[in-house]
């Protein structure tokens, strides 16, 4: 499937007028469902003890029929200080964890959703915290580049990505064959605009590492929030635990369904969040409430 560049935002009075807007018929031979899976991690310093990692629970989650899989932020490196991810930065389309990302694909014949790794940036001191997609075959889906940077303090906790990641520019989707797929990466959560920009989404994913006290206070409902808002399944694959480094990650990985709902979740630890979704649930919820129809700022 080939990528799809968002660079407006779609036009409400379309969507409003068109006669049968809160039903979403299948076209192009979209399937009615769709087995998917966020993978929990709780990522070291170490890149290939991660990727062994990461191909365990790819595994895990095909043998049980998932067809789309999506791994956390940072699943190939954890660092014990911001700078050491640059040791470990790719060049895109060349490079180890991206040979990683298609080969899993290509091998348990499914999608993955490589979470994020670091690419080289025209900045020799910052990377970009990119999202690779990869389909079936092991071809390149879509590329993303996180957009929002993510800025805290409060008492010794202290986090400015801006320091060693270059922020991107475009929003990003991917035709899957359960329909249009919305790319986003952890602190893009806060940002409801960006997912508006994305259009008509079956499916949204957030990979993530969640600090322990912001996704204590607010992970859940801005996870609900986006699927509510949006009337789509949301996926969320987050790093879940003590890491060597230190730091503390909130994990909660989940599915939510358009309602709202929580379909499926897991605390903390390594481990596979599984679902199915269903296009007629979409269908139900904006049939018996159009709030996606009846938008009228853009």
């Amino acid at each position: 499937m080939s990528e799809t560049h968002v660079s407006s935002t779609p036009s409400p009075a379309s969507s409003a007028t068109a006669p049968h807007a809160a039903q979403r018929e299948p076209t192009g031979g979209e399937q009615s469902t769709f087995r998917v899976a966020a993978l929990q991690m709780v990522s070291t310093p170490e890149r290939e003890r991660n990727l062994a990692e990461a191909e365990r629970l790819i595994g895990e989650a095909a043998a049980d029929g998932a067809q789309l899989v999506l791994l956390p932020e940072y699943f190939c490196f954890m660092g014990f200080k911001d700078t050491d991810k640059l040791a470990v930065r790719e060049t895109y389309r060349d490079g180890p964890i991206q040979s990683f990302l298609t080969d899993a694909a290509r091998r348990h014949k499914l999608w993955v959703i490589g979470g994020t790794l670091p690419l080289a940036a025209p900045e020799p001191s910052r990377v970009l915290n990119t999202t690779l997609v990869f389909d079936p075959q092991g071809n390149e889906a879509a590329r993303y580049d996180k957009i929002h940077l993510f800025n805290f303090e409060k008492g010794e906790e202290s986090f400015d990505e801006a320091r060693t990641i270059c922020p991107g520019g475009e929003v990003r989707t991917f035709q899957s064959p359960f329909g249009r797929v919305g790319l986003s990466v952890c602190y893009d959560l806060r940002f409801p605009e960006l997912y508006r920009r994305m259009g008509d989404c079956a499916l949204m994913v957030v990979p993530s590492a969640f600090t322990y006290t912001t996704g204590r206070a607010h992970w859940e409902m801005l996870l609900r929030a986006r699927a509510v808002e949006n009337q789509c399944y949301v996926l969320a694959a987050a790093q879940g635990g003590k890491h060597e480094n230190g730091r503390r990650t909130w994990g909660h990985s989940m599915l939510i369904d358009p309602w709202g709902e929580i379909v499926a979740v897991r605390d903390e630890g390594a481990g596979v969040v599984a679902g199915t979704l269903e296009r007629t649930r979409i269908d139900e919820v904006r049939q018996s409430l159009p709030a996606w129809r009846h938008r009228v700022l853009s």
